[in-house]
C-alpha cells in the first residue's frame, strides 16, 4: 500500500547508512569529476542566488513574502545539484559521518572540503561575471544591481560571530534538506524535501558559504563598472572577512551538528 501511494521513503537509520556509504564514494572520486562537479554546483548556486535576487528587487512584495519566496525560487540550487548531479561544501560537510565510521581518511575527508570549496568559488565567482556580462542586472530599472549591491554590502558588514553562527544555522538546514532528500526515491519526494528547509534558511537570513561566493563578486563587478552606488565594505577584503566565519560555522553546523550527530545516533558501534 505504502509503494502504491508514494510513501515508500527510506528509514533515517538507511538514510545514514545511504550518506555514510556515499561519503566514501565522494571522497574518492577522481580529482578531475571532482573539481568539475564543484564548478558546476558553484554555478547551481549562484543560479538560486539569482533567482532570489529577483525576487527580493519587487519592492511590491511586503518583507515575509519576499523573503518566503526568495527562499522558494532560492531553493533551485539545491535542486539542480541534488538532482542533477554536483559536488557542493555544504553538503559534503556531511562526508563527517564516514570520517566518524573509520571509513575515510581525515587526509581524503580535507582534501574532499578542499578541493570542492575552491571548485565552488570558481563556479559561483565564473556565473557572477557571465551574469554581469549578460546586462540581466539591469532589468527592473535596475532594481536587481541595486538589491545586488545591498545584499552584499549586509554580507560585508556582519560582524564575525553573527556570520558564524548565521552560517552554522544555514548549514544545519542545507545538510537536512539533503538528509531528507535522501530519504525520496522519486524526483517529486526529493523536490519536496529541499524546499522546506532552503526557504526557512534563506527567508530567516542565514549564510551560505557558497551562494555568498556569488553575491559578492558580482556586487565587487558592479561597482567596478560604476552601475550602481556600492558599499565601500565590498572589497576583497570584506569578501574574504565574510566568508572565513561563514564557511567555519558551516562546516560546525553541517558535520557536527548533523552529520557526527546522526552518527552517534544510528552508527556508532558499541564500545
Amino acid at each position: 500500500m505504502a509503494d502504491i501511494f508514494g510513501f515508500d521513503a527510506f528509514s533515517p537509520k538507511q538514510i545514514a547508512e545511504k550518506v555514510d556509504s556515499i561519503g566514501v564514494v565522494k571522497a574518492r572520486l577522481p580529482l578531475l569529476s571532482m573539481v568539475m562537479l564543484g564548478i558546476l554546483a558553484g554555478a547551481f548556486i549562484g543560479l538560486g542566488g539569482l533567482y532570489f535576487t529577483l525576487v527580493k528587487s519587487d519592492a511590491e512584495l511586503g518583507f515575509a513574502m519576499q523573503q518566503v519566496l526568495g527562499g522558494v525560487t532560492f531553493s533551485l540550487g539545491l535542486l539542480l545539484v541534488i538532482v542533477a548531479g554536483a559536488e557542493l561544501f555544504t553538503g559534503n560537510n556531511l562526508l563527517a559521518m564516514a570520517w566518524a565510521d573509520n571509513k575515510i581518511t581525515t587526509s581524503e575527508l580535507l582534501i574532499n572540503w578542499g578541493v570542492v570549496c575552491a571548485a565552488n568559488l570558481v563556479g559561483a565567482v565564473g556565473l557572477a561575471v557571465l551574469v554581469f556580462l549578460s546586462g540581466h542586472t539591469t532589468m527592473n530599472d535596475g532594481a536587481i544591481a541595486a538589491m545586488y549591491a545591498k545584499i552584499a554590502a549586509a554580507k560585508c558588514e556582519l560582524p564575525f560571530w553573527t556570520a558564524f553562527f548565521r552560517g552554522l544555522l544555514c548549514n544545519v538546514l542545507v545538510c537536512m534538506a539533503v538528509w531528507m532528500a535522501l530519504a525520496g526515491r522519486s524526483v517529486i519526494d526529493k523536490a519536496v524535501a529541499i524546499v522546506f528547509p532552503i526557504s526557512a534558511f534563506v527567508a530567516a537570513g542565514f549564510e551560505h558559504s557558497i551562494a555568498n561566493m556569488y553575491f559578492i563578486p558580482l556586487a565587487m563587478l558592479l561597482k567596478l563598472s560604476g552601475t550602481v552606488d556600492v558599499a565601500d565594505s565590498v572589497t576583497l577584503l570584506g569578501f574574504v572577512g565574510n566568508l572565513i566565519p561563514v564557511i567555519l560555522g558551516n562546516l560546525v553546523g553541517g558535520s557536527v551538528m548533523v552529520g557526527l550527530v546522526y552518527h552517534i545516533i544510528y552508527l556508532r558501534k558499541e564500545p
